[in-house]
């Protein structure tokens, strides 16, 4: 059986007891970083081989893992935060498990984008997840159809290019649009920057640095928050 295994996404304390007690009962572990994935380990006490399995070398490393667990072991994916699978590797491992009749157990557990989403102030009924946008090839694209979307949008983004991220926005969705920036979700420096883009970009103008890896939520084309009696 294949465990996927959601991880925190800052708190350590961030984790259920059955993931605990799933990395604690099988034979191995697939980590994105091992070494980030130790720190968890370590903490909860948990006595479990690790070996790399992340986008460079997923592929190479599929047909062997399928042996394993055709000869009955079970197997936990985790990525270094959140859920496996999103914006992570486990994609191609989870789709040839179905395709081999191989159970995959998916357990619920820490998200970014949903956490980000609930406290955004914006409508969570319906969304859209884009993930990282593409740095070059389809990345214009990529802004032309998110233009168009009329639910909730959802992004990841680093503080590197979170400039140029605002930036663009405000090119394709237009300034005033409303946006919400989660950053260091769970963690003691925990922050939402809320307001139009351009309002969220001078927020960003006056700061010497910002940290911490970010999810950004734009409410969608032709949202308009309700108005106060």
């Amino acid at each position: 059986m294949l465990y996927l295994v959601p991880t925190p996404i800052g708190n350590l304390e961030d984790i259920t007891v059955r993931a605990i007690e799933v990395l604690k009962s099988v034979d191995y572990i697939l980590a994105e970083d091992t070494r980030k994935t130790q720190i968890l380990l370590r903490h909860y006490e948990i006595d479990a081989r690790t070996t790399s399995y992340h986008q460079h070398n997923e592929k190479k490393k599929l047909n062997a893992v399928l042996t394993h667990l055709k000869e009955g072991k079970k197997v936990a994916l985790v990525s270094d935060a959140g859920m496996p699978g999103i914006s992570d590797p486990g994609f191609l491992l989870v789709r040839a498990c179905t395709e081999e009749d191989i159970i995959v157990s998916s357990l619920p557990g820490p998200n970014a984008l949903t956490a980000a989403l609930v406290a955004s102030g914006l409508p969570s009924d319906q969304f859209y997840f884009a993930g990282f946008l593409p740095h070059k090839k389809g990345r214009k694209k990529k802004w032309e159809n998110l233009a168009t979307r009329k639910e909730t949008i959802i992004a990841y983004e680093s503080p590197y290019r979170i400039e140029k991220f605002l930036m663009e926005c405000g090119t394709y969705l237009g300034n005033d649009r409303l946006v919400c920036i989660a950053r260091e979700l769970t963690k003691i420096h925990e922050e939402y920057i809320r307001g139009t883009v351009s309002e969220v970009k001078g927020i960003l103008d006056e700061r010497d640095s910002i940290k911490g890896e970010m999810v950004v939520v734009i409410a969608g084309k032709d949202y308009e928050p309700p108005v106060e009696d």
